[in-house]
């Protein structure tokens, strides 16, 4: 394996960030800065009329009838299963390689996550492995659309329908998803959704969204976060406090307007990612991130697969010239040490552990340009002692 030299490629790219939040924020400062001055001298910085603006966008955006605005996609998940009534005794089936939050929730509620292994192409959590995990006990399924990639929801839904179980979508990384042409979001009873600034749809901090086509279920949901407070001072349950701010709901309402574009940019980062890989060999070498028949990809991260033990080395080959990386996720949340009392009634999970070891996330941000993706495989390429040749014509016409 070489190393760079000084890590200047032909096209004078020196360094690639993982994310660059500014460049997409740079170009709407002044569309930002009028929204933010909407709000302010509305004085209406909770429930503003941007936030039920956003609340009918996104539901829209997700194929949903009504959205919720809330603190956060961690609080989307919590007031999901509060609205259920999970609690003590009940169990609810989630990946074990995901965001900390998705079992987390059902943690926080005395109710126990019982972890169910992944598909290792997609990420995301292996239907064939629901059934077997499936009790008397069993309140709810949680599948993640992981990166971007919708889970397999005509599988989940068929087995959920067989047992009478809720099934709340993990929309976190996916707005804009699909599903056999569904919308991440709207296949389950309801879909939670993340702001954080990392996101595809990300905000200026914190923030959340729960979509779904249950009235009902809705009307419970816009209880449970304010306080279980209705009318005001009265409260008919115990809820909690978890509202989208104006100021946040005044930028995002700005950037869905342009979410469409950004999701082909990543697309099509995702699509010259892999042509250059296959160009110059390290298709041979990795393992790919693809996009299945039945899925549309809004590509949140593009995550390579690194065998044999060497995810580490590369990591630090790349940082080592400027190239930023992240391993989503190094410890699957099984092996937390936080949830060490589960450990006794833990089904096997190879897939997950084996995912943990191998996976690194490269740049994929819509603005990135095609020279930082040339610089970012030519680096890779380097890593493994080879000559990236970008003349070539790709021997794959999809991501």
């Amino acid at each position: 394996m070489t190393t760079a030299n000084n890590g200047v490629n032909a096209s004078g790219v020196s360094q690639v960030p993982l994310l660059d939040i500014s460049r997409g924020n740079t170009p709407l400062k002044e569309e930002f800065m009028a929204a933010f001055e909407s709000v302010l001298d509305s004085g209406r910085f909770l429930f503003g009329p941007d936030v039920f603006q956003l609340e009918e966008t996104c539901a829209a955006a997700s194929h949903a009838k009504f959205g919720i605005g809330c603190a956060s996609g961690s609080d989307a998940l919590l007031l999901s299963l509060m609205a259920l009534d999970i609690g003590p005794g009940d169990e609810v089936l989630v990946p074990s390689f995901t965001f900390f939050a998705t079992a987390s929730c059902v943690w926080r509620l005395g109710a126990k996550p019982v972890f169910v292994d992944i598909e290792p192409t997609s990420f995301n959590i292996d239907p064939t492995r629901l059934q077997e995990q499936i009790t008397p006990n069993t309140k709810a399924i949680i599948p993640v659309h992981l990166f971007g990639q919708c889970a397999d929801m005509t599988e989940i839904n068929k087995i959920a329908q067989m047992h009478d179980i809720p099934v709340i979508e993990d929309a976190a990384q996916a707005v804009l998803a699909e599903h056999n042409g569904q919308r991440a979001g709207s296949m389950g009873l309801a879909g939670c959704i993340s702001f954080y600034p990392t996101k595809n749809l990300g905000g200026m901090g914190d923030g959340g969204m729960l979509v779904t086509n249950d009235e009902g279920f809705a009307d419970k949901l816009k209880l449970l976060r304010g306080h279980g407070m209705e009318p005001r001072y009265y409260h008919q349950v115990v809820g909690i406090n978890s509202r989208l701010d104006t100021l946040q709901a005044a930028a995002l309402n700005v950037k869905m307007k342009h979410m469409a574009q950004w999701t082909e940019m990543r697309r099509q980062n995702a699509l010259r990612y892999t042509e250059l890989f296959n160009q110059c060999g390290l298709d041979l070498v990795l393992k790919l991130p693809t996009e299945s028949d039945t899925s549309y990809h809004v590509w949140n991260q593009y995550t390579i697969r690194v065998p044999r033990g060497g995810r580490d080395s590369l990591r630090k080959h790349l940082a080592d010239l400027k190239v930023g990386s992240e391993i989503y996720y190094p410890v699957p949340l099984h092996q937390q040490q936080c949830f060490a009392a589960l450990k006794e009634d833990l089904a096997p999970l190879p897939e997950t552990e084996k995912a943990a070891e191998e996976v690194l996330a490269l740049p994929i941000f819509p603005e990135l340009t095609a020279d930082e993706q040339h610089h970012v495989v030519s680096s890779i390429a380097m890593f493994y002692g080879i000559e990236a040749n970008f003349e070539s014509k790709p021997r794959r016409k999809s991501a």
